[in-house]
């Protein structure tokens, strides 16, 4: 199940610190908490420029503001890369979602299948309304 999936991040933000580059993206610990849990690793790729030379190395981190919240401690992308860009972490298999969580209320993303060019969602992104829906409205 790992090959048959990838997570797809954008990116909103790009700081050079001294010496490494971060790239925040859009998701993070929550959607796919597996690197910060046992360190698993993975690679990542621009999807506007698939066979371009991944040449800078890039520390990819997620949206949670925590120290551990490293979807992967040192990636290479090309230079092109920068916000607004779409970063895709293959092999992302099937944990990514059955792990996921609602930390620091941020919703889950949308799963979506894709064969023979057809690409189908089968779960919806969460709303804000999703996350609130257990909450009591009590007064005391």
């Amino acid at each position: 199940m790992a090959q048959a999936g990838l997570t797809l991040y954008s990116v909103g933000a790009v700081k050079p610190v001294s010496a490494r580059t971060y790239v925040a993206v859009d998701g993070g610990m929550s959607d796919n908490p597996r690197p910060v849990l046992y360190g698993s690793g993975y690679e990542a790729f621009d999807v506007d420029h698939p066979l371009a030379q991944r040449t800078v190395p890039v520390r990819l981190v997620g949206k949670h503001c925590e120290s551990g919240d490293v979807l992967i401690d040192e990636a290479w992308l090309p230079e092109e890369t920068g916000v607004g860009s779409v970063v895709a972490t293959p092999v992302t298999g099937a944990y990514g979602y059955s792990m996921a969580s609602n930390y620091n209320r941020v919703p889950r993303p949308a799963v979506v299948f894709v064969a023979d060019g057809r690409a189908r969602e089968v779960l919806r992104r969460e709303t804000f309304d999703d996350l609130a829906r257990l909450e009591v409205d009590e007064k005391p």
